[in-house]
């Protein structure tokens, strides 16, 4: 039986009937895993790398991307149904949970002096400023390509730009915040070949929004050859960072992103250290993709580690896109995920780290994860006695 908890509305008035926080977990989860079918229009994101094919909303106040424009989501059991006053999210006519989309932003109708329209230079996921500023990466394309990556399909498909400037983002960005009420700004680049594998310039855009609209900014880039380039991104003023492993078992490294595995995940250790040593604790964070045919328990003492150096494990199902290497695979289901999420965030809460400990990125927005749906269940569980 589904438990309700009466709480106030979402504007601070009449007390209503609410899901438990239980049952909002579960269903946000479900979500992830199986999609949303939509009776309404939402912003939504579609085709190429990123959140892709997904919608983004907030389901009784949490940040959710989940597919809508795939074929998961077309045999979806949940339906989005617009409501007076926002929206439902249905299952077998069932109202299951109320949910708020943000409109089309105002900053995308927009361009530069030279005709560029924002849209193509970054993106808001919901609250969140987003851009990957160089569309081109060193292993798109051949041997070494992360199969579950789209970073090539958004070019192709002319919905961005190939290289974005730190002047156009600085524009874009002070827009996005005072038209749409941005609250952070992520970049991601594709690889270099060079010592600092793309991370000086992705800091020199951040730096720029930074100093234009005073929005703090978290950087993703690979671990450099010279770590000392860690430190020059920090003295750059970036907030946050992020070095994404994608997996901790090695052998699925191996298999889904051959150029990233000859780091080693005891490279990522290292550049890690160096990056908390820098931007602090919870500061820095690693994506971990669910559903690629990981080991969960080397997943969850991966993950361990790294919270035990000050690493924000940012763990999230895998989200195919359309066009990449892994178009094929499903998303993994909340019953595999769920007990992942659990124990890693166990730790992490002893650890005194959650998804308010980001200053900026994506461990700040948890839109992709399941993980901040759950910090609840933690909060309300009585704590042991002694």
């Amino acid at each position: 039986m589904t438990a309700t908890v009466f709480g106030p509305s979402a504007d601070g008035g009449t007390m209503v009937d609410r899901p438990a926080p239980a049952d909002i977990s579960e269903l946000i989860l479900d979500l992830q895993a199986r999609g949303l079918r939509l009776e309404t229009q939402i912003e939504r994101r579609t085709g190429g790398a990123g959140p892709t094919d997904s919608g983004m909303l907030w389901v009784e106040g949490f940040p959710v991307t989940a597919p809508t424009d795939n074929a998961v989501a077309a045999d979806s059991p949940y339906v989005l149904r617009g409501e007076d006053d926002g929206y439902g999210i249905y299952r077998e006519g069932v109202r299951l949970a109320g949910a708020r989309a943000e409109r089309r932003p105002r900053f995308y109708d927009l361009k530069t002096a030279d005709g560029i329209p924002y849209e193509q230079i970054a993106l808001l996921h919901l609250d969140s400023l987003a851009s990957t500023v160089v569309q081109h990466c060193t292993y798109w394309g051949n041997d070494d390509q992360c199969t579950f990556c789209g970073i090539g399909l958004s070019l192709e498909s002319g919905r961005t730009i190939a290289r974005k400037t730190p002047e156009q983002l600085a524009e874009v960005a002070v827009a996005a915040r005072d038209l749409d009420g941005a609250v952070d700004a992520t970049l991601t680049t594709g690889s270099t070949r060079g010592v600092d594998r793309g991370a000086l310039y992705v800091a020199r855009c951040g730096q720029a929004i930074k100093e234009a609209s005073g929005l703090p900014v978290e950087v993703q880039f690979e671990p450099p050859y010279d770590l000392d380039v860690i430190n020059q991104v920090g003295e750059m003023g970036i907030d946050s960072v992020g070095i994404h492993i994608e997996t901790f078992d090695p052998a699925v490294l191996a298999r889904v992103a051959p150029g990233k595995a000859r780091t080693g995940i005891d490279g990522y250790f290292a550049a890690w250290e160096r990056a908390v040593e820098v931007f602090g604790e919870g500061q820095v964070s690693t994506y971990v993709i669910l559903g690629m045919g990981e080991d969960p328990e080397a997943t969850i003492e991966g993950c361990k580690r790294a919270v035990d150096i000050g690493v924000y494990p940012f763990v999230v199902p895998l989200r195919p896109v359309a066009g990449s290497l892994m178009a094929d695979w499903k998303p993994p289901t909340r019953a595999y995920t769920q007990p992942i999420y659990s124990k890693v965030l166990a730790y992490m809460t002893q650890r005194g780290m959650g998804s308010t400990t980001a200053k900026a990125g994506c461990a700040r927005c948890q839109a992709c994860s399941g993980l901040s749906s759950m910090e609840p269940l933690l909060q309300i569980r009585p704590r042991p006695v002694g």
